[in-house]
C-alpha cells in the first residue's frame, strides 16, 4: 500500500498533489528547487536555469472562478483577472489552510528518479536530490508525482533564421523578458504569436519607436472581456455548450466562432488571419493587440527569411532596417532530465500518458505526472482534478487498465489529437477542458449528474448546466463532496448575473431546458456510465 509519495515541484500542480495526497492518508514530501513555492507564478528579477520565468506585468488570461482549487475560493475582493503577485498570495493561502508548507523541503533539486531493483514486488522508487550545498541523498518512496510543468526550458531555434550570428543588436528568449524598459526609442522585431508574444509586442509598443510581430501562420485572437463585460471563459466555457459540441459538427462551430471574431475585427484586414481552423489551436488572448495594430504600434510580419547586421528581412520581400532588438517567443520545449529514457512512453510527437497522467508502459502504477497539459482553460483545476485521481490510484481504490489496453487508449488519443489540433513537437498537450475535466471526473466519481441535479435541486441544475463550469462543479458529490461547493456555484457574483441575463427570455430558457433534458435521458438509456 502506498504511504510515502514524493512531489516533484511546488507550483499550482505540485500543491494540489500534495493536498490529495493528505485527503487520502498518505504523507508526500515535496521537493523544490527553489527558495519559495509558485512555480510558474513566482516572479524573479533575473531567470534561473531550468525554471519556468515570467515578466514583471504578466496577469493571468482566465478568470478567478475559473482558475481557483474546487474548494478553496480566491478572495471576493481579488479582481477576475488577477496579477502574478496576487496569484502567489492565493497559493500561499491555499498552502497554509491546507497546511502544505512543512511538507515542501526547499531548495532542493532531484538529480534522477528511478526503480529500485525489487520494483517488480514493491513498486518503490530511488531518488537522489542535491541540497544548496551541494550535498546528496537517497530516499525510497512508494511513488512518485512529476509536477516540474513544460514552461522550463526555451526553445531557442536559432537555425530556422540564416543570418542571426551577424545581428548586430540584442536577441533573447521570452524566458528573459521581465520589462520594456531596455526598448525605449528602439526598432523590436517579436518572433511568435503565442500569449506570451502578444503581450511582449504590446507592452514593448508603449515604449519603443516601432514594433513588429513576425508570424509564420496566424492566430486567432480572442478578448478577455466579452459581451456585457463577462471574462470570455465564464460565458463559453459552460456545460450547455459543451452538450452543442457534441450534437453538432465542430466545423460549424469554427464558422460561427471565426464569424464572431471577425465581426470585432476582420482578421484577414489586420494580417492576423491563421492557416488553422478556430479550434484547432489555443488562440491568442489579447484585448489590446488589435488596437495597437490599428495604430500601427505594432506591424504584423509573416516569417523572418533572413537577418543580416541589423537588417530583418521577411518571406514577402519587405525589409526593416536598423532593428535594436530581436525577441524569440517561440515557445518551449520539455523534457524530465531525472527520470530514465526508458520510464515515459513515447507516442508520436509526444510523451504518451494514459490519460495525459501515467505512463502506460510501468508495471505498477506508482509514478503519475500532474499539471502536464495545455488547454483553453487554467491549468490549477484540472492538476487538482489529475492528482485527485492519481492519488486514489496509488491508494488501489481505483485500478488502470492492463498495460495493454492504455498503450491502445495513448495510441488512439495520439490519432485523435493529431486530427483535430494543429500538433508540433512543442505542443502535443491539447485537450478540450470541459471534456477532459469530465473525464477525470468519472474516473474519480465527482462529475456532476445534470439528470440526478434535475429532478434533486432544480436551482443548482441551473446553474450547473448554464453557468461556468468551475472547479466547484466537482465538489458537489462523490468523494471529496465539500458542503460550501453548492453556495459557490450558486451565489458567486458573475455566476448569478451571468444567470440572470439568460434568464430573460423565459419561452426560450425553458425550451432548451427541455431539449438538454431530453438529451440526457437519451444518453442514460444508451449509456448508463455516462452519468
Amino acid at each position: 500500500m502506498v504511504q510515502r509519495v514524493a512531489v516533484i515541484g511546488a507550483g499550482p500542480s505540485g500543491l494540489a498533489s500534495m493536498k490529495a495526497c493528505l485527503e487520502e492518508g498518505m504523507v508526500p514530501t515535496c521537493f523544490e528547487s527553489s527558495d519559495d513555492m509558485g512555480g510558474l507564478w513566482k516572479f524573479k528579477e533575473v531567470s534561473e536555469p531550468n525554471r519556468a520565468s515570467i515578466y514583471r506585468s504578466l496577469t493571468i488570461n482566465t478568470s478567478k472562478e475559473m482558475m481557483c482549487y474546487s474548494d478553496f475560493p480566491i478572495p471576493a475582493d481579488y479582481p477576475n483577472y488577477m496579477h502574478h503577485s496576487k496569484i502567489l498570495k492565493y497559493f500561499r493561502m491555499y498552502a497554509e489552510h491546507f497546511k502544505l508548507l512543512q511538507h515542501i523541503r526547499f531548495q532542493t533539486s532531484v538529480k534522477s528518479v528511478k526503480q529500485r531493483p525489487d520494483f517488480t514486488r514493491t513498486g518503490q522508487w530511488e531518488i537522489v536530490t542535491e541540497n544548496r550545498d551541494g550535498q546528496e541523498e537517497k530516499h525510497v518512496f512508494d511513488a512518485v508525482i512529476c509536477c516540474s510543468g513544460h514552461y522550463t526550458y526555451p526553445n531557442l531555434p536559432l537555425k530556422d533564421f540564416p543570418g542571426i550570428e551577424t545581428f548586430e543588436g540584442k536577441y533573447l528568449h521570452s524566458w528573459d523578458y521581465k520589462g520594456p524598459e531596455d526598448m525605449y526609442g528602439k526598432r523590436v522585431v517579436v518572433i511568435g504569436i503565442g500569449n506570451s508574444g502578444g503581450d511582449i509586442a504590446v507592452e514593448s509598443s508603449r515604449v519603443a519607436e516601432q514594433v513588429y510581430m513576425s508570424t509564420r501562420r496566424g492566430a486567432w485572437v480572442i478578448r478577455q472581456v466579452s459581451d456585457n463585460g463577462l471574462p470570455v471563459d465564464m460565458k463559453y466555457n459552460t456545460r450547455f455548450v459543451h452538450i452543442l459540441f457534441q450534437l453538432l459538427p465542430i466545423n460549424f462551430f469554427n464558422w460561427f466562432g471565426e464569424k464572431k471574431l471577425n465581426t470585432m475585427y476582420d482578421h484577414t484586414m489586420y494580417a492576423l488571419k491563421p492557416k488553422h481552423r478556430l479550434f484547432s489551436q489555443i488562440p491568442v488572448i489579447n484585448d489590446d493587440l488589435p488596437l495597437k495594430i490599428l495604430s500601427g504600434s505594432v506591424v504584423i510580419k509573416p516569417n523572418v527569411k533572413e537577418i543580416r547586421g541589423s537588417t530583418v528581412e521577411f518571406e514577402d520581400g519587405s525589409i526593416v532596417e536598423k532593428v535594436d532588438t530581436i525577441v524569440f517567443a517561440t515557445g518551449y520545449n520539455y523534457d524530465f532530465p531525472y527520470l530514465p529514457s526508458n520510464t515515459m512512453y513515447k507516442s508520436g510527437h509526444r510523451v504518451g500518458l494514459y490519460k495525459h497522467v501515467f505512463p502506460p508502459n510501468l508495471e505498477h502504477p506508482t509514478l503519475a505526472v500532474v499539471g502536464f497539459i495545455h488547454a483553453l482553460g487554467a491549468i490549477m483545476p484540472q492538476a487538482e482534478m489529475q492528482a485527485r485521481w492519481v492519488t486514489r490510484v496509488f491508494k488501489r481504490i481505483k485500478k488502470l487498465p492492463s498495460i495493454q489496453a492504455m498503450i491502445k487508449a495513448v495510441e488512439n488519443d495520439t490519432k485523435d489529437i493529431e486530427k483535430h489540433y494543429i500538433v508540433s513537437k512543442l505542443t502535443p498537450l491539447q485537450v478540450d477542458f470541459v471534456s477532459y475535466m469530465d473525464d477525470i471526473a468519472g474516473e474519480i466519481g465527482v462529475r456532476p449528474s445534470l439528470l440526478w441535479l434535475f429532478f434533486t435541486d432544480y436551482p443548482l441544475f441551473k446553474r450547473v448546466l448554464w453557468g461556468p463550469v468551475s472547479a466547484y462543479q466537482y465538489r458537489l458529490m462523490g468523494p471529496g463532496k465539500w458542503e460550501g461547493a453548492r453556495q459557490q456555484c450558486v451565489f458567486h457574483i458573475l455566476g448569478v448575473y451571468f444567470f440572470r441575463r439568460n434568464s430573460t427570455n423565459p419561452s426560450l430558457l425553458s425550451l432548451l431546458q427541455c431539449f438538454v433534458l431530453l438529451f440526457l435521458i437519451k444518453i442514460v438509456i444508451f449509456s448508463p456510465q455516462f452519468l
